[in-house]
């Protein structure tokens, strides 16, 4: 006799035995089977059963509290090499939530902004679509929760409602041709944003809460050298990024002279999707966020210097996170200071 067990999940995909079940992947089909066999004991009239070939199939669901389950910015850049570790990042879902508690918000994503940026919120245990929620602002920084009909190319076949978390903030999109830019708001950081939803009685049943520790602003299409970009950057209030500021990259075929974002990629090369390790490793492919500017940011300039005469300057590709180096001109975004 030979008996057999298995748990898939709603999309057909294997479960192990110590994986923690959630409500998002159920239900989830157990299936017992078993060969022909026979079962006797030592006493007993009759003690022994002969049965034929047979399986049972139950379907489960895991009891679940109110909340967000994941959140989900894109997801382009995710998976294989640039995934993150498990209790962190789902390559199909997004960022797992890491606190409930307020005192640790900071946990969670994202810990990095800028204007236009955007991520889905995956509520379970109560109607996503009948919940209200109000803006939050701070420092001239507003975090607004909508419910849209969605057709990123992350999003599972094609299109779905979402609940949407937009960033608007600071911005320089109408000083991108200019060489001697105006100051903007300058936020001081870090902030929390605490985000309500509300049943329509008015009662929050819904919370998630996050940090931001730095604020991003972009140059679109503008290109330019390296003293020109810190002198637009610094015009604005704001600075040149160091490496750190956008990922977590490291590669030991540049030796030691830069570091990266903590906690760093353990892969040689390419970022890691983490919490709190650069504004391209949190956010992924920058170039999927249309109408932000960042749709046409190639390799950026950051003040970490590579040596040698004359300005050679590391640039950080931010579809990729990837570092490079450059001598002439490059796109500009620029961070808080």
């Amino acid at each position: 006799m030979a008996t057999h067990f298995s748990i898939t999940d709603k999309n057909n995909q294997t479960v192990s035995r110590n994986e923690v079940l959630t409500i998002s992947n159920a239900p989830y089909k157990v299936k017992l089977s078993s060969t022909e066999g026979s079962l006797s004991t030592q006493y007993g009239k009759p003690n022994a059963s002969i049965f034929t070939e047979g399986s049972e199939t139950y379907y489960i669901k895991p009891k679940v509290k109110v909340g967000v389950n994941f959140v989900r910015p894109n997801l382009q850049l995710g998976t294989d090499i640039f995934a993150g570790p498990a209790y962190e990042w789902n390559p199909d879902k997004g960022f797992l939530v890491q606190s409930t508690n307020s005192v640790s918000y900071a946990l969670n994503f994202p810990t990095t902004g800028a204007d236009g940026l955007y991520f889905d919120l995956d509520i379970v245990g109560v109607d996503a679509s009948q919940l209200t929620w109000e803006p939050v602002t701070h420092e001239g920084i507003t975090a607004t929760v909508t419910k849209t009909t969605a057709s990123d190319s992350w999003i599972p076949n094609g299109s779905e409602t979402v609940t949407r978390v937009t960033l608007t903030g600071p911005e320089a999109k109408a000083q991108w041709d200019s060489a001697n830019p105006n100051p903007i708001t300058i936020p001081n950081l870090p902030k929390e944003f605490e985000l309500k939803g509300k049943d329509s009685s008015g009662n929050v049943v819904v919370k998630y809460g996050f940090v931001l520790q730095k604020w991003f602003v972009n140059g679109g299409t503008r290109f330019d050298i390296y003293p020109n970009s810190v002198s637009w950057c610094s015009s604005l209030g704001y600075r040149i990024p160091q490496i750190r500021d956008l990922t977590n990259t490291y590669s030991s075929a540049w030796g030691n002279d830069w570091q990266g974002a903590v906690p760093p990629s353990s892969n040689n090369g390419s970022y890691q999707r983490r919490i709190g390790a650069g504004l391209a490793t949190e956010w992924g492919d920058m170039m999927y966020y249309t109408n932000t500017g960042f749709e046409y940011i190639m390799n950026n300039w950051t003040s970490d210097s590579i040596g040698g005469t004359g300005y050679y300057m590391y640039t950080v590709g931010l579809s990729n996170g990837i570092v490079y180096y450059s001598t002439s001109l490059s796109s500009i975004v620029c961070v808080t200071p």
